[in-house]
């Protein structure tokens, strides 16, 4: 035997890295086992490097809209640069990630984790016990099961690629397609994107996506709704893309973005009574599975609220508290904010749309913002805004904003939103002009 820990954590990713920290400065002897890089999905190959890709495109966008206003000419985006930058921060991810558990006095096991029983697992021949366990490993891409499936890539190859193809497609509707799709089409790629209906973005207000559709529409990228790719053939050095309809597309790459798989295979689940899905693994209220002394978080689980990095965090700390006897509650999630970084942002929270029989009780403000002097000193063409209010209280319950600067303003309405803070008092506040903020008692 190797070694017995209070906790174990399979995976190192933000959820895992959050509850290992935690724990320990609870006092607990916790052990970390990563299969893969160190870190997790968001730093290595996920939501740190996509934005470091984004804010080039930011600052492009920004230039853009000050053609004859200042700049004389439209900036391009040199990829190889950009991917090199981009480098600079994930190479060094994994030592870092696992250097600060070892400083920190949290073991580190390298390795493809499988249980032996609910107290004991295996890791590349060495045998390790603890009182409780934490999964945290995370999803992966899905792919396609079509004909010629193998030529397809995901957003970890796209965003690693060492040049930009000059054709591309992207299946899929969902947040992956349309961010990547905007970044490479901003870089210089033509772009297609392929969905098999004509409601991309479906957990965001439809009339804002529709916003988001007809701004990427004039940038350049071909948009295919209710179509499919039945099978992709290689073609020298490009891929031809058959679709449903009949027709084809010749490009040089082809990103799928269909969904996500929970990584749940391997683990010796089954073996000990973990219950889990193809969504991901099974918890209560305590994010317990079905063996009590094993809890989930993160991007494996089933759940309702979005899987998102903030997300994972948020259930790690929540562990470590739990487990280290610091509360004994359920977890309550907040309100939790989403976002589309593509060109204008599209960010949400709380309530974005209400029913027939909700109109008695909510008010819904709809607002263009394009001609404010907030934005109109960007020359921004399109910013919008829709805000849901509580009759009653006056207090805010939802809001979607499709504008460059969406994010800053969504942050400000989660915090409202969280703690219930009425409209009289935001009249009551003085914020830096001009700026979003300034914004806010015009909206709410």
């Amino acid at each position: 035997m190797s070694d017995s820990f209070d906790v174990i954590i399979i995976g190192s990713g933000p959820g895992g890295m959050a509850a290992a920290y935690d724990l320990k400065s609870a006092g607990k002897k916790v052990g970390v086992i990563e299969s893969d890089k160190w870190g997790g999905t968001c730093p290595n190959r996920g939501c740190d490097p996509k934005k470091i890709l984004y804010h080039a495109v930011e600052v492009r966008q920004n230039m853009t809209q000050l053609i004859g206003r200042g700049y004389q000419q439209e900036p391009t985006i040199n990829w190889e640069a950009l991917m090199a930058f981009k480098e600079e921060f994930t190479s060094a991810v994994p030592h870092e990630q696992e250097s600060g558990l070892k400083n920190y006095g949290i073991t580190t096991i390298t390795g493809k984790a499988v249980f032996e029983d609910a107290h004991t697992i295996a890791v590349a021949g060495e045998k390790y016990t603890a009182d409780s366990f934490i999964l945290a490993t995370g999803q992966r891409s899905a792919l396609l099961d079509i004909p010629g499936k193998e030529y397809m890539r995901t957003s970890t190859d796209f965003l690693s690629l060492p040049h930009l193809p000059k054709s591309m497609i992207f299946i899929g509707g969902g947040y992956i397609t349309f961010e990547l799709a905007n970044i490479a089409q901003s870089c210089g790629s033509e772009v297609h994107i392929i969905h098999h209906n004509d409601r991309p973005l479906k957990g965001f207000d439809s009339e804002l996506v529709e916003g988001v559709i007809q701004e990427m529409k004039q940038k350049g990228v071909a948009i295919h709704f209710n179509e499919s790719v039945s099978e992709i053939e290689k073609s020298e050095d490009q891929f031809l893309a058959k679709l449903a309809s009949g027709e084809a597309l010749l490009v040089d790459k082809v990103i799928c973005a269909t969904g996500r798989i929970p990584n749940v295979e391997g683990l010796g689940l089954e073996k000990i009574g973990v219950d889990y899905s193809k969504k991901g693994i099974k918890v209560d209220e305590y994010l317990r599975t079905s063996v009590e002394n094993i809890y989930s978080l993160g991007d494996c689980l089933e759940k309702k609220q979005p899987k998102l990095t903030p997300v994972s965090s948020f259930e790690g700390s929540y562990l470590a508290r739990l487990i280290g006897k610091a509360v004994n509650e359920k977890i309550v999630y907040p309100n939790i904010p989403t976002i589309l970084f593509a060109s204008p942002k599209l960010a949400q929270v709380g309530k974005v749309s209400i029913t027939k029989q909700e109109e008695s009780a909510y008010e819904i403000k709809e607002l263009d913002m394009t001609s404010w002097f907030t934005y109109r000193q960007r020359n921004e063409s399109i910013a919008k805004a829709k805000v849901i209010i509580e009759k009653q209280t006056g207090v805010l319950v939802g809001a979607t904003v499709l504008s460059n600067e969406a994010d800053q303003l969504i942050n400000l309405f989660t915090l409202m939103l969280n703690e219930k803070i009425p409209a009289e008092r935001i009249q009551e506040q003085i914020m830096l002009y001009p700026t979003v903020a300034s914004d806010i008692s015009y909206l709410y």
